[in-house]
């Protein structure tokens, strides 16, 4: 057999591993933009949820300053303040408790005190991710996705040398040449497909 027919058995070989590896990292690479799918969606849910909170809790707190303003004006009559200061009361008690639960969902319950859980999920406690969490799971994921799309593109790259390699069989330099680059653009696409798949275990 000659040289020529040994390098092109060998790019062949080659060729095969990395299309094999650039099917792999393709469903890889599938499977996190599906993630990020879900992160965003998370996200926004968290933020329409964060947002809906704000809202109830800009209202308890007009309706806090509205009570204190009743009483501090002295026009409410004596035998009717102290159901406004119940009321006022359990309107501080709201308030709190909306504070309480933002703070949840923007951080989620893993990083805050037990004792300070206030939002239930599905009509569980401290099952709430974090609005902040989802958003770093979102970016997390596009940065791997970026780094698989970069190994694509050296793996894509390598092909392109390995079946250059095979087609210039008469010029033994060339085609020696063709195969190494082959061999090294695929072995740098393997890496860093390696190194973002490594980030994430």
């Amino acid at each position: 057999m000659s040289k020529s027919n040994k390098i092109e058995n060998r790019g062949g070989v080659i060729i095969i591993v990395i299309v094999g590896m650039l099917a792999a990292m393709e469903v890889i690479k599938n499977n996190w933009e599906e993630e990020i799918a879900k992160a965003s969606y998370k996200h926004v849910s968290y933020s329409n949820w964060y947002n809906a909170k704000s809202i109830k809790l800009i209202m308890k707190e007009n309706q806090r300053d509205y009570l204190e303003s009743l009483l501090a004006s002295g026009v409410v009559a004596d035998g009717n303040s102290e159901d406004l200061i119940q009321r006022l009361e359990k309107t501080n008690m709201a308030i709190l408790k909306y504070e309480e639960e933002k703070v949840e969902i923007l951080e989620g319950s893993a990083n805050i005190p037990k004792s300070s859980w206030s939002q239930d999920l599905d009509g569980e406690m401290g099952k709430i991710v974090g609005l902040k969490k989802w958003e770093e799971i979102s970016t997390s994921y596009a940065n791997l996705v970026a780094k698989i799309n970069i190994s694509l593109l050296f793996l894509q790259i390598s092909i392109v040398f390995g079946v250059v390699g095979l087609i210039i069989s008469d010029n033994l330099k060339l085609q020696q040449l063709f195969t190494n680059l082959m061999i090294g653009t695929g072995f740098v696409g393997i890496a860093i497909g390696l190194y973002a798949y490594s980030l994430l275990v």
